[in-house]
This record gives C-alpha cells, structure tokens and sequence, in this order.
C-alpha cells in the first residue's frame, strides 16, 4: 500500500466506510477457504459452523468474512486433542506451531467459544475436559506457564535453573497463567450452570493457586520460585540470582515473568496484578455459590481487596503528558516501567478482563499513553499503527496482531474500530490469518505463521462489532 493509497483509505474512513472496493494491500482475487479439510479438523461444532456461516452472509466485506472464516474456527480446526478418559472429558490444546499447552494460551483460545456452550454439548464437553486437564497443570506445579500432553516427554528447557517436573514444558512463573485459567472456569460456569468439574480435586488445585498467589507477594523473604536460563537474551531470564530485581513488599502478587514470556523489569506488572483481583473475586464467587469453601472464598476477597489497594497506593504515577495513569510494572521502591506490551493482560486490556469500564478517565488516560509514541513499544507507519513487545524487539520495529485486536475490542470509538479492522486487512499477508508480529512497514515480514491464540482473539473481535455494532459490517 502506497502512501498516497493510505491517505485515500484514511478519507473514506472519515466517509464511513470500512473498505474502498479497489484498495486492497494483497491482491487476492478469490477468498477461498484456508481451513484444513472436514476430514482432517482436530473437533468439529455445529454451532460454531452455523455462526460462521451467519456472520459471513451478513459481513458485506468479503475479506472481513473470510477472515472470520478462517481464523474463528482456527484452535478447534487445529489445537483441540479432546477424548474421554474413564468417563470423564479430556483436552489438551497446543499453542500452534509449538507443540505445548500454555494455561494463558489454551484458555484465551477457547474463550471466543464459550458463548454457544450453552446449546452445545459437544463443544461444551471440550471445554469442560480443558478445565479438568488445567486443574491437574496446576497440582502439577502452579509455577508453570506451559505443560505437555505426554509426561515421559523431555523438554527443551530442562537445564533451566529451577525445578523442573515431567510433563512440563517451560517453568515461567507468570501471574496471568492461574488468573487465565480462574476465569475460564467462571464465565464457563456462568455460561452452562456445568458444576461437574468443581470436585476435591479442583478445590485442591485452586487452594493451591492462592496459596501460590500469597507466597509470591513476598512479605517475608524471597519465597520458593527462583529461574535461570543459560546463554540466552536478558528477557529470557531473571536477574537476582533467579529472583528478580530488588523489591519492598506492597501486598502486590510479583511475578517473575510477563504474558509474553518475557522477564518483568520490576517484580510488580500492574495488569496482571489487575487481573488477579478480577480473578480472585471470580473464583470467590463460585466458592460461596458451592458452598463447600466459605474459608476459602474469604480468603479470596481479602487478598483481591489487599492487591487492589496496593495497586492503588504503588501502581499509579504522574506522567508529564498524560497525568495520572497506571505504570506498567513498579518495584515498590519508587520505581516503575512505562511501557506497553501488546500481550493480554496489558494497560490496553484492563477493562476486557475485566477491571473497571472503558470510559473511566484513568483508564483513558492510561489507554491514551499506551497507544502513543510515548510508549517505546507503540510503532506506526503508512500501513499501520500499534504496539509490538520486548519479545520480538531483537527483529525490529514488529507490530502484534493482538494489539491492533484488543485495541478495536476495547474502544467506544466506530472510526477507531473502523481504522483497526482495516489495518488488520492490510497486514495479513494474504494468508487469511492472523500472525503474532509483522514488521511495522512490511507485512509480508512477520512471525509465527501459526499463531492460534491471535486467531481466535480476532474471531472474538469480529463476532462482538457483529453483535454490538452490525452497521459496521453491513455497510
């Protein structure tokens, strides 16, 4: 796409249009499927066939629709290793092109699907059997980020410097994993009334997660989690002998690595630990509707009230052109990173998992920062805008899918969802997917071909502008 041709797009968009006729970055002639064939899709919904289907014959943009086409069905097509052991459901899903479960990664995955569950057995059943492998994850080892479906497995990591257990795949400690999987169970609860996985044995695990929670606040000493990787880039491990950088207690949850999988600068990232409070009153919830807890239950409530009140008192700072707004990761010592990662949880995100509401003005202050050149990670070009991560700064100026995506999800603004629809048209490579980076100025450059967590996050996109804003896609 030329300049000249960007400008043009940037008038329509000011015209209220989605898509000039003749303006495409790719030249595809025909939008044909890109799925795997019927014979050879990892799990099958009928109900998901059936949206597909109806959102495509209401999106008058064919390539928006064919885009949904291809990536909203992309974890079932692809991911989903669902059977029944002892009577019981079981799934295992990978992340794409790398052949582990993360918690974060599975869990996003399905999320979109969680919707139709209620008139979908099948599909219901699927996710019912990823909760109850989840809930074994975590009796495995809550400091885990990624497991494997065969325990015998060996994994590429261990010689890493920390205590490494077969079946898992990689040892990062990162908040937002327990969190991911808390929030699963409950909007898939909500959704079904299902209780057949709130057993002993997952009320072990989620005792297991808080107590793991509490410990990592780190009110009297370092606590049993360390991790060291050898010969590698400094996001790759901690520093403090595995540890961290200093710290002084807030009654916030450290966590020793981001949702990227990179190393956190400061053992405090503010949105996970947003996250944690929106989780823990979750998993709260579920404990005093059972009523098998109640100790348990309390106990969430008060560590969700302590984090958020440290968050408060230590996570919010004065920036010189924003004013008052969330830092991105603080140390309790007075110091604090400003920056935005384009992974979930984010600054961006806060609200979609919910934490507060998109019109409250420190949110928007926050948001404001965070999609501006003020944040090292935001890029722009005449293709596109939106933040990348320390995770792929070795490769260059890389924008991420999931950015551009959760900015749409998380905005009250029609041109600006307009504006994210129509770089994420232009910046797919004509593959019909969505890819964790590209290179700000080349799309044609970018990583993971393969990437099912970007996929299913845009299929969940699509499907709420269809349902909160279908002018949008019919014009």
């Amino acid at each position: 796409m030329t300049r000249k041709e960007f400008n043009r797009f940037l008038l329509l968009l000011g015209g209220g249009s989605i898509v000039s006729p003749t303006l495409k970055a790719f030249p595809i002639n025909t939008f044909v499927s890109q799925r795997p064939p019927l014979a050879q899709r990892k799990f099958k919904s009928e109900s998901v066939e059936k949206l597909i289907t109806e959102i495509k014959a209401n999106c008058k943009d064919e390539e928006l629709g064919w885009l949904f086409e291809n990536c909203f069905p992309n974890t079932l097509d692809t991911t989903v290793f669902f059977e029944m052991k002892d009577g019981l459901p079981d799934t295992y899903v990978i992340t794409g092109d790398i052949d582990a479960m993360w918690l974060r990664d599975s869990s996003a995955q399905v999320n979109p699907y969680l919707p139709l569950c209620a008139e979908d057995k099948p599909l219901s059943l699927m996710i019912e059997g990823l909760i109850r492998r989840q809930t074994q994850c975590i009796l495995l080892d809550p400091f885990a980020n990624a497991f494997y479906k065969d325990s015998n497995r060996k994994s590429g990591w261990r010689t890493d410097k920390t205590e490494m257990k077969p079946g898992v795949h990689e040892r990062k400690w990162e908040l937002d994993s327990l969190c991911y999987c808390i929030r699963l169970v409950h909007q898939y609860w909500k959704v079904t009334g299902n209780s057949a996985m709130f057993d002993s044995t997952w009320e072990s695990a989620m005792q297991l997660a808080i107590d793991t929670m509490k410990e990592q606040q780190r009110k009297t000493g370092k606590g049993n989690y360390h991790f060291q990787r050898k010969h590698v880039r400094h996001t790759d491990t901690q520093a403090g002998g595995g540890y961290g950088h200093p710290w002084k207690p807030t009654g916030m949850i450290c966590s020793a690595f981001r949702n990227s999988d990179d190393a956190t600068a400061y053992l405090f990232n503010i949105p996970e630990n947003l996250f944690a409070v929106v989780s823990l009153r979750q998993l709260a919830e579920i404990l005093s509707a059972l009523k098998t807890n109640n100790t348990l239950a309390q106990e969430c409530l008060n560590l969700a009230n302590e984090v958020e009140q440290a968050v408060q008192a230590h996570g919010i700072v004065e920036h010189e052109k924003f004013g008052t707004i969330y830092a991105y990761e603080c140390d309790g010592l007075g110091h604090y990173v400003l920056i935005e990662d384009a992974g979930i949880p984010g600054l961006v995100t806060i609200p979609y998992l919910g934490y507060g509401r998109v019109e409250e003005e420190l949110y928007q202050r926050t948001r404001r920062f965070a999609l501006s050149p003020s944040n090292p990670y935001f890029y722009s070009s005449a293709i596109a805008e939106g933040n990348g991560s320390p995770h792929t700064e070795t490769k260059g100026e890389m924008i991420w899918h999931i950015g551009i995506v959760a900015r749409a999800m998380t905005s009250i603004d029609e041109h600006e969802i307009r504006k994210c629809l129509q770089m994420l048209k232009a910046t797919h490579a004509g593959k019909g997917f969505m890819h964790e980076s590209f290179k700000k100025d080349n799309p044609q450059n970018f990583t993971r071909h393969w990437f099912a967590w970007a996929n299913s996050l845009f299929g969940e996109m699509l499907w709420k502008v269809y349902r909160e804003r279908p002018s949008m896609l019919k014009l």
